[in-house]
């Protein structure tokens, strides 16, 4: 039998897709006052949200988790029909998104004894969960069933690396990433953080000067991990992050593929995707990176 798909808003997936793949997506809420929540990609778009962050220089926005209340309304509809359903979550290192699913699933499975719902903790954040229900999505469309679908699923969470950059150090100074001092230096001095996210948690930041340096610097670590861990893009999917549009974004992925191409790398394509509010309110507005997981092997 096939299997539903419900995720929660941080996997940072469009509506044209989450529509056509029939996804049930449980937003995450925004606040920038601390007091009207507006749930992102409904009441508030990502476009919206960043264009606030830009005009509000000192504006530094909150993100809420979905309430188990969210997650019940999504989980009903498919215990009264008796249908299995897979429901993906944030890393619960950054949210606790997917101890709320656990206790929606608990509420209903009181209520409707036949229901089948699996809470699956991605240990990843915004592009690569996004990769991972789409991953999730083809296991279902090939009609694997969900007992197997999830072994095939557990098997991939490692494997996810991003690797990224941000124009404003005061983000994640507000965020406790870096020091006041540190933050006020670096802004004067151009300095610009490269970040890593692996292992379910975002990394301590290196420091670059200038934001094409940063960018480069972003696909040559990138390059010397392929190259370290003997990796086969073949094997994965690829995809760069965007928060606000920027007009260097062209100029990173025409030099990511350049850089691809000189080391003879091979990769299909890759996606675009835009970064949401999760990792935005800790970012600022203008992260740009890119992020790898592999593709499950089905026989």
């Amino acid at each position: 039998m096939k299997f539903e798909i419900i995720c929660d808003g941080a996997a940072d997936l469009d509506e044209e897709y989450t529509q056509k793949e029939h996804i049930t997506v449980v937003p995450f809420y925004v606040t920038f006052d601390g007091e009207t929540y507006l749930r992102e990609r409904i009441d508030l778009s990502i476009d919206e949200f960043y264009e606030k962050m830009i005009t509000h220089e000192d504006c530094f926005p909150k993100t809420s988790m979905p309430s188990v209340q969210d997650y019940i309304d999504a989980f009903i509809p498919f215990a009264r029909k008796k249908l299995p359903v897979l429901c993906i979550c944030l890393t619960k290192k950054f949210s606790g998104s997917m101890q709320a699913a656990m206790n929606a699933k608990m509420a209903i499975e009181e209520e409707y004894e036949d229901a089948e719902i699996y809470v699956l903790d991605s240990e990843l954040a915004t592009d690569l969960e996004g990769l991972f229900v789409q991953e999730a999505v083809r296991l279902r469309n090939m009609e694997v069933g969900l007992n197997e679908a999830i072994m095939h699923l557990e098997e991939i969470k490692s494997t996810g690396h991003i690797f990224f950059t941000t124009n404003d150090l005061k983000y994640l100074e507000h965020g406790g990433r870096i020091g006041k001092a540190a933050s006020i230096a670096g802004s004067m001095l151009h300095i610009k953080p490269i970040l890593h996210f692996y292992d379910g948690e975002l990394q301590p930041a290196e420091i670059c000067r200038g934001r094409k340096k940063s960018l480069q610097k972003v696909i040559e670590k990138f390059i010397s991990y392929v190259k370290e861990k003997n990796i086969d893009l073949k094997e994965y999917l690829l995809a760069t992050g965007i928060g606000a549009e920027v007009p260097e974004y062209k100029w990173f992925q025409d030099m990511l593929r350049e850089r691809l191409n000189e080391e003879e790398m091979e990769i299909g394509s890759w996606q675009k995707m835009q970064i949401g509010s999760t990792i935005g309110v800790h970012t600022g507005p203008y992260p740009v990176g890119l992020g790898i997981l592999k593709k499950c092997k089905v026989s």
